[in-house]
């Protein structure tokens, strides 16, 4: 017996061992991060930021062997990102702008991290090709280049414009009334096209000269957006939607949301209408990312991206004929569109292939325009996304990740892929020990199919404590490997730490989100209309309590941004779920997405409106929240005000109810300081484990 048992304790003994903690949510939380991925109009070299560890630096690298050359040298996590990075036309120079927060509101104001006594600016920065020098030229924002090193930005709501080779100092370049965006210049450089937002409408222009009236292009009382340039220069192509605010109409009743796509000549500014949406719900102006990514194509073809058929697809518009052309059709999302250096192909990223788990992934897809020629470049089990044509021969350039790796910058030439700077990835980064999320589907109480993906770690205990993932945005989709973008990277690494840990995380894509149509994206009654897609979050954590291998009693949430509403709402519905939860920078009070009306006239619901509203929240049900909470948020959030949970914690202090928060002063909603996400990534693990393991 005495044996039986030595040998027993050396078995546990050893078990213990091989499921004890391998890495540090600091090791995993390494992550690269490339953004900006694009090409130059000459030869063959593309350029990308890369992020590490907070440190964002510039990176190029030229074909054939396309060996990566660092260009600039911030060494600092100091919160300063690098957005906007573009060639000039000529391949001489980079433009770039650093500094401020691109992914949320405001995103030309500064973000100090550092908190330092003087603000950091957003800078206009320039590296010559030529000598590699990097320098700063010029506080603004909102670049464009024309022929053949010409830069525009916009400053103060107007254009400034500086000749990067003359080393000129920056001036302005007219005077409109309104706020200008959309700023393009001619493919001859000569002009420069743009939108002047004036309130109730916006109208598109183009600016030749000092001498020369600036033109409007078929001016009218709507929306004009997103001008494009015909390649000869001699015609504009621009969206149309409506102006002004309408008629007060019932607000908890889905309507269409119109827009058509006009052409104009460029030097009478005489337009026309070419296509008008379809009058459907699916018709509306598309909300995925870019929306409706109009293209003025080679061959007098026009690009754009519809919902028409229920999936965000890309389309071709004759521009002699008017007949449209579907070019991506199927039953899958495409997005990240980039037109080739002719004109005559897209690139795109898009959730299909072979697999039934495709549909949680992404893989890049290219179509010949004129004849519709549809061609898969990547498949398999892997990510990959934001594809570039580099050249004329075909070689395309994009991201690519793994559930292990995560994402860096990939060459295609046809034949052979290669990854570039694998030996960034830090040596204490644990790719080896990272598990393969699985993908899961359940049901929600109305029928509806909701997908997740479940991270677990071989071993440990026979009875795992759950937690759940809520994704923001909310029309984002999380997927089976690392996320192409930053703030759900992160979130992946916090996955990947909790398994490590011990819990079996379900990632769930609950309703609203994009990759499954557009009635799963847009459903009726969600949000503040009625929170349909809380029962979609309900469904993943009764769905986890239910697996053999997970303690149902133990049952944790946690989400960030819209996820940290939802986490919210599920504290205080169903408390006795969901034992525990961290709150991050979530939305609290939705009564508030109504303004109250000016006038006489409002929505014949307005009141019913109100009220569902003030029922999506969290706010009535504070009574039955019982479960321990974490909140997190940052007090220069440009995306959720931290008023939400300045006025949430307020609400539990008069109840009595007990809490736990971290306060983040100079950050934004999206940690611009790596030091900052890793502090709130460890807090949120630690807090759960807290409750749901020591």
């Amino acid at each position: 017996m005495k044996r039986i048992s030595i040998f027993l304790i050396a078995f546990l003994l050893i078990s213990q061992a091989l499921f004890s903690q391998t890495f540090t949510m600091e090791q995993v939380g390494k992550f690269s991060f490339p953004s900006e991925l694009t090409s130059s109009p000459t030869g063959e070299m593309i350029a990308w930021a890369m992020n590490e560890q907070g440190k964002r630096n510039v990176y190029i690298a030229n074909g054939p062997e396309f060996l990566p050359e660092k260009l600039t040298s911030f060494d600092k996590d100091d919160g300063q990102e690098i957005s906007a990075l573009q060639f000039t036309p000529d391949g001489n120079y980079l433009v770039f702008v650093r500094g401020g927060d691109h992914g949320g509101g405001n995103a030309s104001s500064t973000v100090n991290v550092d908190n330092l006594p003087w603000l950091p600016k957003v800078e206009i920065w320039q590296i010559n090709l030529l000598s590699r020098k990097a320098e700063a030229i010029v506080e603004g924002d909102d670049i464009a280049v024309g022929e053949p090193n010409q830069l525009a930005f916009i400053k103060g709501g107007q254009v400034w414009t500086a000749d990067l080779k003359e080393d000129a100092k920056p001036s302005q370049l007219f005077q409109t009334k309104g706020i200008v965006n959309s700023i393009h210049f001619s493919p001859d450089g000569k002009k420069l096209a743009f939108t002047a937002n004036r309130g109730t409408h916006s109208l598109v222009g183009i600016y030749a000269n000092n001498a020369t009236p600036i033109q409007w292009m078929a001016p009218s009382f709507h929306r004009d957006i997103t001008p494009k340039w015909s390649p000869d220069g001699k015609q504009i192509a621009f969206i149309r939607t409506r102006g002004g605010e309408g008629a007060a109409y019932p607000l908890l009743v889905p309507r269409h949301t119109p827009w058509e796509i006009w052409i104009a000549d460029t030097e009478t500014g005489e337009g026309k209408k070419l296509w008008k949406a379809p009058e459907t719900l699916r018709g509306s102006i598309p909300t995925t990312t870019g929306s409706i990514n109009l293209n003025f194509a080679a061959d007098s073809q026009l690009t754009y991206l519809s919902y028409e058929d229920g999936w965000p697809h890309l389309y071709a518009l004759d521009i002699s004929s008017g007949k449209t052309k579907l070019l991506t059709p199927g039953n899958y999302m495409v997005e990240q569109m980039k037109l080739s250096q002719d004109g005559k192909k897209l690139i795109f990223a898009a959730n299909t292939g072979s697999q039934p788990e495709d549909i949680d992934r992404r893989h890049i897809g290219s179509v010949e325009i004129a004849s519709g020629k549809l061609t898969w470049e990547t498949s398999g089990s892997g990510i990959e996304a934001y594809p570039v044509y580099v050249g004329n021969a075909g070689k395309m350039a994009f991201f690519s990740a793994t559930a292990q790796r995560s994402h860096l910058v990939t060459i295609n030439n046809g034949t052979d892929t290669k990854v570039l700077q694998l030996e960034l990835i830090p040596s204490d980064f644990p790719q080896a020990k990272l598990v393969t999320p699985k993908q899961v589907k359940f049901t929600a109480p109305d029928g509806t199919t909701i997908y997740g993906q479940l991270f677990e770690k071989e071993g440990g205990a026979a009875k795992k404590p759950g937690v759940v993932f809520i994704h923001g945005g909310p029309q984002r989709q999380m997927l089976l490997g690392w996320s192409y973008m930053d703030y759900y990277s992160n979130t992946y690494s916090l996955n990947q730490y909790l398994a490590e840990l011990g819990f079996s995380v379900l990632s769930v894509n609950f309703r609203l989100g994009i990759g499954y149509g557009y009635e799963f994206h847009r459903p009726a009654n969600a949000y503040h209309q009625g929170a349909v897609e809380y029962q979609d979050v309900k469904a993943a954590g009764e769905y986890l309590a239910s697996l053999p291998q997970v303690d149902g009693e133990k049952i944790g949430v946690y989400g960030g941004s819209y996820g940290g509403y939802l986490a919210s709402l599920a504290l205080a519905r169903d408390s006795d779920l969901f034992k525990v939860g961290v709150d991050i920078h979530g939305v609290h009070d939705l009564d508030g997405r109504y303004a109250i009306p000016d006038g006489y006239e409002k929505a014949p619901d307005y009141e019913q409106a109100k009220k569902i509203a003030w029922e999506s929240s969290p706010m009535p049900d504070l009574a039955t929240w019982t479960s321990p909470v974490l909140f997190i948020h940052a007090d220069d959030d440009r995306n959720v005000a931290v008023s939400q949970t300045v006025d949430l914690i307020r609400r539990f202090e008069e109840l009595g109810k007990p809490y736990e928060s971290i306060f983040i002063p100079g950050d934004t909603h999206h940690w611009m300081k790596w030091s900052n996400m890793i502090r709130v990534d460890q807090a949120t693990a630690d807090f759960l484990k807290k409750h749901l393991m020591d």
